[in-house]
């Protein structure tokens, strides 16, 4: 079933102008100063001690991995440590929690080396979602929409040593496409068995599988970094598959999931719904053994992902452990992650590791992320056809280190704006030196907006 884009832009408007109604009760409070994850059932009840239907932020902390789910996830059916803030616009209307969030960098880039190059583009997403009581369960609709169809000019934005998917017809290589327009469209149903029990039930036309940890623009560990990690391929990259279902059983502090949905990567017209029949599969382990970890094991297979390379499907292997931190006046996420690419045509092997945290405080920001992840022979092409036969293998391995920081200006309502910027530095293996060069960098300098 295609759906149209107009009625996309409808229940964005909806949702934002039901959304906009909200008044927050404590307006000097800053996103990074909660403490703790949103509870919506939380949320329901304390709605009822306003007066005028305005509700207040909430600092009510989940204290089980059921209490999590219930929320609201940031993408699929994703969870990160319980005590991860995820601060956002809500409205009650009738029976209904509105909710809104979203985020959106203006970012200037500067490369050197002979591969380099500078853009000034945006990467954006908004989430607009509903949700209320069924039965023993709650119902959740979400959508999630960007702009970087119109904001990323020329089907990409330039970074050194990332590949995947394609532009014009060739492939993608020193640079990162934009997601497309509509980044998730979702209902979930989280039906309650008793009080340590849970089972959930995901459908999207467009949505995020259970491959993985919750995509790099939604973790809190990669908040403040306005590129993709150079393992996205590797990693995440389903977090916009097509044609997704997903059933999720959850007993304490264990949640087991299995997802089918179609393999294939977006086609490159970002404005359009991709569709598929579901011929890929994933599964998925994720335990909170306490409020401030998660650990996730994931594996799948993706049917025919790449565009260029329809005979070659992919296994995929993922683990990752993540830990946050409530600050006194701020936060601390941090992840340690894995990905493994496995071809089922040839055997061939890539793998991706990446350590990223970010701290907020006050007003400030300090991140990292390092990685060290294998690259395929599509580099020494370069942004041209592939010559016939050309068969894609991992050949060499890249190490990336990524430092930034950025400060928080200005108090406008519901906004929190940031100028910041971050330099990265490459460890270039002696087969790709030719090109490259031996030290390549770059520097961005960008300025944040969170909608809250």
């Amino acid at each position: 079933m295609r759906i149209s884009l107009f009625a996309i832009f409808l229940l964005l408007i909806l949702m934002y102008g039901l959304g906009c109604t909200a008044q927050d009760s404590e307006p000097n409070d800053h996103p990074t100063e909660h403490n703790h994850a949103q509870d919506v059932s939380a949320m329901n009840h304390q709605h009822g001690e306003h007066t005028g239907g305005m509700p207040a932020k909430t600092t009510v902390q989940p204290h089980s991995l059921i209490q999590e789910i219930q929320g609201l996830p940031i993408s699929g059916t994703d969870v990160e440590p319980n005590s991860t803030p995820h601060p956002m616009l809500m409205a009650m209307h009738d029976s209904w929690m509105l909710m809104l969030h979203g985020e959106a960098f203006l970012v200037e880039i500067q490369q050197s080396g002979r591969r380099g190059a500078d853009k000034l583009f945006s990467t954006n997403w908004v989430m607009p979602a509903a949700q209320r009581e069924m039965g023993n369960g709650k119902l959740t609709l979400r959508t999630m929409l960007s702009l970087e169809p119109a904001t990323v000019s020329e089907r990409r934005y330039p970074e050194l040593f990332q590949e995947g998917e394609t532009a014009y017809g060739v492939p993608i290589v020193d640079g990162q496409h934009p997601h497309n327009f509509v980044m998730e469209l979702a209902g979930i149903y989280d039906y309650a068995v008793g009080d340590r029990s849970l089972l959930s039930f995901y459908a999207a036309p467009v949505g995020d599988p259970a491959l993985g940890t919750p995509a790099f623009p939604h973790r809190a560990s990669a908040a403040e970094d306005p590129v993709a990690p150079l393992g996205h391929h590797l990693q995440d990259s389903t977090h916009i598959a097509d044609d997704v279902v997903t059933f999720g059983a959850t007993y304490r502090v264990l949640k087991l999931e299995a997802s089918g949905f179609h393999g294939r990567e977006p086609g490159e017209d970002r404005w359009d719904i991709d569709q598929g029949k579901i011929d890929s599969w994933a599964t998925r382990a994720t335990v909170n053994p306490a409020e401030d970890w998660s650990v996730q094991y994931s594996i799948g297979q993706l049917h025919a992902p790449e565009a260029l390379f329809p005979a070659e499907n992919i296994r995929r292997m993922t683990a990752s452990l993540m830990y946050n931190r409530p600050l006194r006046h701020g936060n601390w996420a941090s992840l340690v992650l894995w990905g493994r690419n496995q071809s089922l045509l040839d055997g061939n092997v890539g793998n991706s590791y990446l350590l990223e945290s970010t701290v907020h405080l006050w007003r400030n920001s300090v991140w990292t992320r390092i990685e060290n992840v294998d690259r395929t022979n599509e580099l020494l092409i370069g942004e041209n056809p592939l010559p016939p036969g050309f068969i894609e293998r991992y050949f060499a391995r890249v190490q990336a280190y990524t430092v930034g920081y950025d400060r928080e200006i200005g108090d406008v309502g519901h906004l929190a704006t940031a100028i910041g910027g971050q330099l990265t530095w490459y460890g270039v293996p002696n087969v790709l030196q030719s090109a490259y060069g031996t030290h390549p960098i770059g520097a961005i300098l960008f300025l944040r907006v969170w909608a809250f």
